[in-house]
Formats: C-alpha cells, sequence, structure tokens
C-alpha cells in the first residue's frame, strides 16, 4: 500500500462513486480543466467527459440550486465549494431548500446532494479562505454533516456519502490536503456517523474532528511524555451531524474529564453542544467542567496572524492541566 494524500484520497473516493453509479456527477468552480485549485478533481474531467465534471460560473447559489434540481431528476451530483468562505451566497438554498426538501414532501423526495467544502485556517489564505463554518448547517435539522480528518476516512466517508439518500455537508481540512498515510481500499470502513477513538487512555477525553485531529493527538503524545505522565484518550468525532455519543460518553465516564478541541469560535461552537450533552449524561462522573479550546471571537485573522488565531498543541495541553487542576 503506497502513503496516500488526503487530496488523493477524496479524488480516489470521487471515481470510485463515479465508476460505480453513471448518475454521480461532480460540479463546481474550476473542477474540471483545473482539477480544483486543491487538485482534488485533477483527471476526473477527463476520464468521465464534460457532462459529468461539470465547469460552472462562479455562482454558489446556482451551483447548489442546480443539484437541487438535478437530484429531484434522480441524479447524485456533488457539489464543490472552492473555499469555505464562499458557501454563504448558497446557504439560502441549503437551508431553505435542500434541507428541507425530505420533510416537506413527507418523506417522499430524498436528495441525495453532497456538498463538499474545504474549511479551516493554516495555509497563509486571503479573507473568506479559512473559515469554520460548520455549526450553522449543524444546526440545521434535514442535513448530515461530517468531517474527515486523514486519508483513510476522507476515501471512504466520500463514498459513503455520495451513496446516501440524505444531504451531506462534506467537510475537508484543507491544511491536511498534502498528508499522507496508507489506503488499503478493501478495507472495511466503520457507518459515516460514527466517532472513532483514534488514541486510547484513561484520564482525560479529547474531542477533536477535521484539521484538529492532529494537534489534539500530539497533544496526546506530549501530556505521555511529560513529567506527569498523562494519558489522553482522542475522539475523532467524525459526524458532526447525528452526533455519535456513545463512544463519547463511555469515554468520559471513565476518565472523568474532557476537552473539546475546534477552529471555529468558542462561542456557540460544536464544542458547546458536546459540553451540555455530556454534562447533562455524565454529571456524577465528572472531575471536572467539560473544557473547551477553539477559535477567538473575531473574524478569522490575516495570514501573518493565523498561528496566533489557531488552538496549538500548547492551548490543548493548557486546557489540559486546567482540567486536572479541579
Amino acid at each position: 500500500m503506497a502513503p496516500t494524500t488526503l487530496a488523493k484520497a477524496v479524488n480516489m473516493g470521487l471515481r470510485k462513486a463515479m465508476e460505480s453509479d453513471p448518475k454521480v456527477l461532480v460540479m463546481g468552480e474550476d473542477v474540471g480543466k483545473l482539477g480544483g485549485v486543491f487538485r482534488v478533481t485533477d483527471g476526473l474531467q477527463k476520464d468521465f467527459g464534460e457532462a459529468r465534471v461539470i465547469d460552472t460560473p462562479l455562482a454558489e447559489s446556482g451551483i447548489v440550486g442546480t443539484a437541487i434540481g438535478l437530484a429531484l431528476r434522480g441524479y447524485r451530483p456533488v457539489c464543490e465549494i472552492q473555499f469555505d468562505g464562499f458557501v454563504y451566497p448558497a446557504y439560502d438554498q441549503i437551508v431553505s431548500q435542500l434541507a428541507k426538501m425530505h420533510y416537506r414532501s413527507q418523506g417522499t423526495t430524498p436528495l441525495p446532494v453532497t456538498i463538499r467544502i474545504p474549511f479551516g485556517g493554516g495555509i497563509g489564505a486571503v479573507e473568506h479562505h479559512s473559515e469554520s463554518p460548520e455549526a450553522y448547517f449543524a444546526h440545521t435539522a434535514g442535513l448530515k454533516v461530517v468531517a474527515c480528518s486523514n486519508p483513510v476516512d476522507a476515501y471512504f466517508m466520500i463514498r459513503q456519502a455520495v451513496v446516501a439518500d440524505d444531504p451531506v455537508i462534506f467537510f475537508e481540512p484543507k491544511r491536511r490536503y498534502w498528508e499522507k498515510a496508507e489506503l488499503d481500499e478493501s478495507a472495511t470502513p466503520p457507518p459515516l456517523h460514527s466517532a472513532t477513538v483514534v488514541r486510547p487512555g484513561d484520564d482525560l477525553t479529547v474531542l477533536a474532528y477535521g484539521p484538529m485531529v492532529r494537534t489534539a493527538l500530539e497533544a496526546a503524545a506530549a501530556a505521555a511524555a511529560a513529567d506527569e505522565g498523562r494519558s489522553l484518550e482522542v475522539i475523532d468525532l467524525r459526524t458532526l451531524s447525528p452526533l455519535d455519543l456513545v463512544p463519547v460518553l463511555e469515554s468520559v465516564r471513565r476518565t472523568g474529564r474532557c476537552v473539546v478541541v475546534h477552529e471555529a469560535p468558542v462561542f456557540l461552537g460544536m464544542g458547546s453542544e458536546l459540553a451540555a450533552r455530556i454534562t447533562e449524561a455524565c454529571f456524577y462522573s465528572l472531575e471536572a467542567p467539560v473544557l473547551r479550546v477553539g477559535g477567538f471571537d473575531t473574524p478569522y485573522p490575516p495570514s501573518r496572524l493565523e498561528e496566533a488565531y489557531l488552538p496549538d498543541l500548547d492551548r490543548v495541553l493548557d486546557a489540559v492541566d486546567h482540567a486536572f487542576a479541579f
């Protein structure tokens, strides 16, 4: 098994999906001839043609609106939003139409649309290119929201998203696009909407998703190597809506402490919902409040300041120390 980048894994997953079902289409800005700004769709238009890999105008509302119409006609469109901050022109289509059609039709009209969104910072980009809008969509009933963190999950999760009959918002951590892992295409993946323990531990539970999973794992390794020798269990949430709380609650009941990490601002972020749900279910097991580490309550800063904005190993370890101080 040759090491595969996360970007290549998404490409491979899309290719498999398109080979398996002629109704799968890929559409978005520059996804065809250019292969996408991150080259995630490289080579797909050459192999599947312009009728199935469609270069669209720079109009996100039009991309998603067209995808909704195609889905109503039996297709399975995969839309690429070029950057996270470009999704807002399509927000009305996603929230008012895509999320509600199944419910509005009393379950008779599924909308199998996948919307791929590269999200998060860390690439030195300009304004509107480094945002984390996942909470907007996780808050919206009718949408499924997932976030991959590594090449193996990226390959299997995009395939699972495409075959799902529900609309799926598929977040890809853009600063992890070039990280590699060995990919066994014959492996049996976990269900799409499931969390995974990626590092077992006994003393504290760290919850993360997308780009922050690697940061959480680095923090766990540093905590184990420190004088205190703390054992941190790291869970990759993978699915944000619906949340898979079974492994989360089992872990927190055992460790008694929890830190949630995400790039998005802490205020009304995913960490807020997780802290509330964990506190409700694990109140008598907790040795400390559930703590959150995230971005600050400001617009995403200029690239020269982003390292001060993004949660890093030190900020995660500070929260760990804080949890043990109670």
